[in-house]
């Protein structure tokens, strides 16, 4: 069974009918090692018997399994509690909704992205700056030094930059990298897809990345008090009248 085929099995044996699901991780990210993980996340939908009465069903789903050497985790939260992350500093959900990697759709899901829109505001840079700084911590505790968290430093700041600059959600690193030119990019990229996924980095110059971490939230910071985004989501009356259609249908 290819990984394709296994992932397709999974997202078909899901107890509720899923909005959307997609691949988010280091595959989103434009960073797989060999050895990568799958993660899938997606929004299922609670049917009203579940939500109204005494036995309610589970807001949040998870699930991992290993298939054909294949580490797959899915995680799908209920369109009440995606919707609730979305009017919040949430990076994560905005990069998962807007995913092209794309597993499973609706045409729900196209309108939640629509709405969504409405959700991004300058204060997702607070998201950007915590996920940074944790990676980072991780990249300088570690040693020897590992790519992964030192890519995951640079694809957070770049991301954060490029959402308070264009309202665009982008967590590829290589399309983020198309912007920006960092020259040292596409070697740390090199070496993390060509080997797996907890590998070292040798000769790393460990002062001119912590030049470039500052450097980054430096910039982040500059793109934060320069965005023209709004400081408070608009889309919660949207949200909750998609919300009742869809629990009202199913």
């Amino acid at each position: 069974m290819n990984s394709i085929a296994s992932i397709n099995t999974i997202i078909e044996q899901q107890p509720y009918p899923l909005l959307f699901a997609t691949i988010s991780g280091s595959h989103l990210y434009g960073f797989p090692s060999p050895d990568s993980d799958y993660d899938l996340r997606g929004v299922h939908i609670l049917p009203v018997q579940e939500v109204v009465g005494l036995q309610n069903g589970a807001e949040t789903i998870e699930f991992s399994e290993l298939r054909e050497s294949l580490e797959i985790d899915l995680v799908t939260h209920d369109l009440r509690k995606f919707s609730l992350l979305l009017l919040k500093k949430n990076g994560y959900v905005l990069e998962q909704l807007y995913s092209p990697l794309i597993l499973k759709t609706t045409p729900e899901h196209q309108e939640l992205k629509v709405i969504s829109k409405d959700c991004i505001t300058r204060h997702h840079s607070h998201h950007y700056f915590g996920f940074a700084a944790t990676q980072w911590k991780i990249f300088e505790k570690e040693k020897p030094h590992r790519v992964k968290p030192l890519l995951y430093t640079y694809r957070v700041l770049l991301t954060g930059i490029y959402l308070m600059q264009t309202g665009i959600v982008e967590a590829n690193l290589i399309k983020l990298n198309e912007n920006f030119k960092l020259p040292y990019i596409p070697d740390l990229i090199a070496q993390k897809l060509a080997d797996v996924e907890k590998s070292t980095l040798s000769n790393v110059d460990a002062v001119f990345h912590h030049r470039e971490y500052e450097r980054l939230r430096q910039c982040l910071q500059e793109a934060y008090e320069a965005s023209t985004l709004p400081e408070a989501p608009a889309a919660k009356s949207a949200l909750h009248n998609l919300l009742i259609r869809l629990r009202i249908k199913s």
